[in-house]
């Protein structure tokens, strides 16, 4: 890649950059796109309405100041401990950046421009020039500039290692701090019990009710069995769609009388009438699913069980209940709402093919992800296009489509391809046997970080067929040598793609492209009064992508300095865009308590310690036999640094230490509100599926009475 091309690519995207700023900054105005740009405040009633027309389409710089200003106390109380998580993760990649800038730009940038390994360079025009003189690659072997390089990543790591552990230990403290400062939560006094054990002429609850009163007679308060309510769950939610559609309508225009297109509402009575009928038989259908999913056999071996304090609670769920280690297995309970409620139904032989269904389905994503990733390649290597399709030779012999095909085209094809990931990996990870919709993110957080690193870095490192890239992993002993040749040769590349996948991907998220267009969508067709909500935060979708340019920044860092401005840059406009998001679009809707930071920081170790490996490789082949073995340790010295972080913060991400939960035991003591805190624990986890409703205008008091006569037992 020649340096026109970046500079042309940079000169695109920072006038784009400036441009889409300026646009957004109009259209955030219209009142029209409040939903869109500005939903939190449009809810929550703080968004004005612009009297003055003209003003609307005045740009302003003011909602940069806006997003700028909030302390994190307050971003916290807006958006939770995993907001805060995510943002402390992009100040601490500015810190890291900005470190390594200055040391990069000012000293190996230098170091590497001057080499002469690449003895071709025409310095009076630089545009002319490969990028490869910006790398390490232009140093001779055995030169005795690499020490500089040598000092670098050692400085470097000490700084970065620094930052996670002062991170992590921030993060834990922060952990701690929420726990005190948030209500009590259901899910602190709860406990999820499964493999409840059968007994002879007794049901699960009078089982786990009897055996809960006689070995935690002091805290146990209640409990909830989980019925099979798969199929009951889907008529529900259709009926709660039915009359959504149907209230929605009267609130339009009530006296508009439409007949539908529906066969089974073609009648002559009205359609509001057609729609009671509908509802009150849809409500007996319900009902008589619900009595059916309640009766004796139909229950889930599992049950929600809640204890009058967190600490009952916390000793129910690390202590083993029983002599056989199969039953009364614990685990945490979810936050009520968070509850992922179809997997219960699943029996354990369910849950185990449907983990090894989803790694295979994994690796069949992953193999056929590497055909946009061959086409990335093949168009970064315009004398293969040119072999395979020679009617293209005129064409690309243009300097400006050369530049745009090299420069541009690869990365954007690769970031349209990733776009689909995230969902993807969010679908598979539900059929994965998580009970809550955070472990649902999570989980596929984890698969999008390790398929990122895989499909964009490694598969574009090696580039060739497949059965290159599986030798390389099958070739363990060669695959440094293999990483230290084949990482600075794709410097350029991911210097374009940093240039134009990063900051596309921080304005496509400020602009929210997709909603947008949505909405621009519904104002054209006729207008219709749905039910307006806020949207989460998607963190398994951003998470991964910021980790990702850290991974780039942190490898590449000594072998092409270059890419640094660029990634620093990448950061700011993250910082800027993300918390003008956290204050104006999204609102939380599950909260992990933090755990999310983990992920981070092991993603970070895994970054340094494949910097190492590409450094110990790379001076190997330059023949600097002293400072290659002067690097093994550092490896070996980050790893045990991790294993570190890991025993002194992670039992805090684990579990709340009993101090802290007998604290908070003794201050609900003294609290009036805890009384009625308790007995809305008591059916804090029935079922949705099992609650009375009420669709159609009957006022017959039997169609909202409770269908089960108790489906929790309370001391």
């Amino acid at each position: 890649m020649l340096v026109s091309a970046l500079l042309m690519s940079v000169g695109i995207n920072s006038c784009l950059c400036v441009l889409l700023f300026i646009l957004y900054s109009i259209l955030r105005k219209q009142p029209h796109n409040y939903e869109v740009f500005l939903p939190r405040r449009l809810v929550a009633g703080t968004s004005k309405r612009r009297r003055n027309k003209v003003a609307r389409y005045i740009p302003s710089v003011r909602w940069i100041w806006k997003s700028w200003r909030p302390s994190e106390e307050e971003l916290m109380a807006s958006s939770g401990l995993d907001g805060v998580v995510f943002m402390r993760m992009i100040t601490f990649s500015l810190k890291v950046f900005l470190f390594a800038g200055i040391i990069g730009v000012f000293v190996i940038l230098p170091v590497n421009v001057f080499g002469d390994q690449l003895t071709q360079i025409n310095y009076s025009d630089w545009s002319a020039n490969s990028l490869d003189i910006f790398s390490v690659v232009n140093l001779n072997t055995r030169s005795p500039w690499l020490w500089v390089h040598f000092g670098a990543i050692y400085l470097v790591t000490a700084f970065v290692c620094c930052l996670l552990y002062l991170e992590f230990r921030y993060i834990g403290m922060k952990r701690i701090e929420h726990f005190h400062s948030s209500k009590p939560q259901p899910n602190q006094f709860t406990i999820l019990v499964r493999n409840v054990p059968s007994s002879d002429g007794a049901t699960v609850s009078d089982t786990v009710d009897r055996f809960f009163r006689e070995n935690h007679s002091s805290t146990y308060l209640s409990h909830v069995v989980i019925h099979r309510t798969s199929k009951l769950r889907s008529v529900v939610d259709n009926a709660k769609k039915l009359y959504k559609k149907v209230h929605h309508k009267k609130q339009a225009d009530p006296q508009r009388v439409k007949k539908t297109p529906m066969r089974f509402f073609s009648r002559k009575d009205t359609p509001e009438g057609h729609y009671e009928k509908v509802l009150q038989e849809l409500e007996h259908n319900i009902r008589l699913g619900q009595a059916e999913v309640s009766s004796p056999g139909k229950e889930v071996r599992a049950a929600f069980v809640s204890f009058k304090s967190r600490y009952g609670a916390a000793m129910a769920l690390h202590m083993p209940q029983s002599v056989n280690p199969t039953y009364w297995l614990t685990e945490p309970a979810p936050e009520p709402h968070d509850v992922h409620w179809p997997f219960f139904s699943a029996s354990f032989m369910q849950k185990w093919l449907s983990k090894i269904v989803i790694a295979f389905a994994c690796l069949i994503l992953t193999a056929l992800f590497l055909v946009p990733v061959v086409l990335v390649q093949g168009l970064t290597n315009l004398s293969a296009l040119e072999y395979f399709f020679p009617f293209l030779t005129l064409i690309l012999s243009m300097k400006i489509v050369s530049q745009i095909i090299t420069g541009y085209l690869p990365s954007l094809i690769l970031q349209t391809s990733l776009k689909i990931v995230p969902p993807i990996m969010e679908f598979l990870s539900s059929f994965q046997g998580h009970i809550c919709h955070s472990d649902i993110q999570k989980s596929a957080c984890n698969k999008v970080i390790w398929f990122t690193i895989w499909n964009v870095f490694f598969a574009t490192v090696f580039s060739g067929s497949a059965f290159y890239k599986l030798s390389v992993i099958l070739d363990p002993k060669e695959i440094l040598f293999k990483l230290a040749v084949a990482v600075p040769a794709q410097a350029s590349f991911f210097i374009a793609y940093v240039v134009t996948t990063g900051w596309t991907d921080t304005l496509t998220e400020l602009f929210r492209v997709v909603p947008f267009m949505v909405s621009y969508v519904k104002r054209s067709l006729e207008p219709t009064e749905e039910e307006f909500e806020v949207p989460p935060m998607r963190y398994h979708r951003d998470t991964p992508r910021v980790l990702f340019f850290g991974l780039l920044g942190i490898t590449y860092f000594f072998l092409a300095p270059l890419i640094l401005p660029f990634i620093f840059l990448y950061f700011v406009l993250a910082y800027i865009i993300y918390r003008n998001q956290f204050i104006n679009v999204y609102e939380p809707k599950y909260e992990t308590g933090g755990m999310f930071w983990p992920m981070i920081h092991y993603t970070m170790i895994f970054s340094l310690v494949l910097m190492h490996g590409i450094a110990i490789g790379l001076f190997a082949l330059k023949k600097m036999e002293l400072a290659t073995y002067l690097l093994i340790p550092l490896p070996v010295f980050t790893l045990l640094f991790n294993e570190f972080c890991r025993k002194r913060f992670m039992p805090i991400f684990t579990a709340y230490p009993a101090e802290v939960l007998t604290k908070r035991d003794r201050e609900d003591q003294n609290d009036p509100r805890m009384g009625e805190f308790y007995d809305n624990l008591v059916s804090a986890y029935q079922d949705p599926a099992l609650r009375p409703l009420r669709f159609s205008g009957s006022r017959n008091d039997s169609l909202t009475s409770p269908l089960l006569s108790s489906t929790s037992s309370e001391v």
